[in-house]
């Protein structure tokens, strides 16, 4: 099972874009998004809802896993 911080990182590199990109499309600092991808901040779902929406996805689709394992 991939984690969500490989598998958002894998996303954001197939689509180009930098951590300032996914920022500003998330209207985040760059820190603030560099710290959720690298799991030095906690995820909350409105986030994940966000950036579900930079991929055109769900937020299950990206992170699932980490929000059933959270939940046990």
């Amino acid at each position: 099972m991939e984690s969500k911080f490989v598998k958002l990182k894998r996303l954001r590199e197939k689509k180009g874009y930098s951590y300032e990109e996914m920022a500003e499309k998330l209207e985040i600092s760059k820190c603030f998004y560099w710290q959720l991808e690298n799991k030095k901040r906690r995820l909350y779902y409105d986030m994940a809802y966000k950036i579900a929406c930079v991929f055109q996805m769900k937020p299950d689709d990206i992170f699932y896993e980490e929000f059933y394992v959270a939940t046990k």
